[in-house]
């Protein structure tokens, strides 16, 4: 019997996992099987006890699950408290451990992906929501020299940045100007409305990348913004999404996949 995983939402039909993750493993030569879990609203606990019971070995978790899975998870991970949400189950006879590979996947998807180192350089993150989160502490490992988070509520992100002992500063969208950065990234909801934020002019440095947490076959409103306010590369965050998966396929396997292939028939797709 083929090992079973899955990823569970609400919806879920959307998902690109299974592709992902099913040329994951012929690549690998690993021996299971993934699948969609829709579980209900108010039904997360028990969909993956079933999933559990039926042999089921681990699970991805998207919206709007990542809160639950990290209270149903008997262990968490660092990078799960840091960020106070999972995506990744993993079942053994003894644990439930929760992780969270969204971090791993942006910082690999930027560094690796789009050759953009991020040691030394100036990092403004948008948005000071559960994306923005799951992010803050492996952007820190990379030692920027800045590190700002900015939201439409200023509140917000300084509640945030609180969590991480002033290394991370905070502010409005407007308390931007002025200030300059190499690396802006969006982790706010605002391309899902398909609306710009409202930065204030002169953000991007020379050279400046814009990167988009959302994906999509056309620019995202907020890289269509950051081009026509002087940023010299936009990317969406198609490569994140390969990136978390291929994180955790390393987890539940031990066996790190190769995502180029991968990451250019998805986009291959999207077009």
């Amino acid at each position: 019997m083929a090992d079973l995983y899955a990823v569970i939402g609400n919806p879920i039909a959307h998902s690109k996992s299974p592709l992902i993750h099913a040329r994951f493993a012929a690549q690998t030569g690993q021996d299971m099987r993934y699948g969609k879990l829709l579980a209900p609203l108010d039904g997360f606990a028990a969909a993956v006890d079933q999933f559990r019971a039926e042999g089921g070995r681990g699970l991805n978790v998207t919206v709007p699950f990542k809160l639950e899975a990290a209270r149903y998870a008997t262990r968490l991970t660092p990078a799960a408290q840091q960020a106070g949400a999972v995506n990744t189950l993993i079942f053994s006879a003894f644990e439930v451990l929760g992780d969270n590979t969204d971090g791993v996947g942006l910082v690999r998807d930027l560094t690796h992906n789009l050759q953009q180192p991020l040691q030394g350089r100036r990092i403004l993150l948008l948005g000071a929501g559960g994306a923005a989160r799951g992010v803050l502490q492996p952007l820190l490992d990379q030692q920027p020299t800045v590190l700002t988070l900015a939201n439409r509520t200023p509140e917000k992100a300084q509640a945030l940045a609180m969590l991480f002992a002033g290394k991370i500063q905070a502010s409005g969208f407007a308390a931007l100007a002025g200030q300059q950065f190499d690396i802006v990234i969006n982790a706010s909801a605002s391309s899902l409305q398909d609306e710009a934020l409202p930065l204030p002019a002169g953000i991007y440095a020379p050279g400046a990348l814009a990167y988009d947490m959302m994906y999509a076959a056309q620019p995202t409103a907020f890289m269509r913004a950051a081009q026509a306010a002087g940023a010299t590369h936009v990317s969406d965050g198609l490569g994140m999404l390969v990136e978390q998966a291929a994180q955790s396929f390393y987890l539940w396997r031990g066996v790190r996949p190769e995502t180029a292939a991968v990451l250019a028939e998805l986009r291959g797709q999207l077009g």
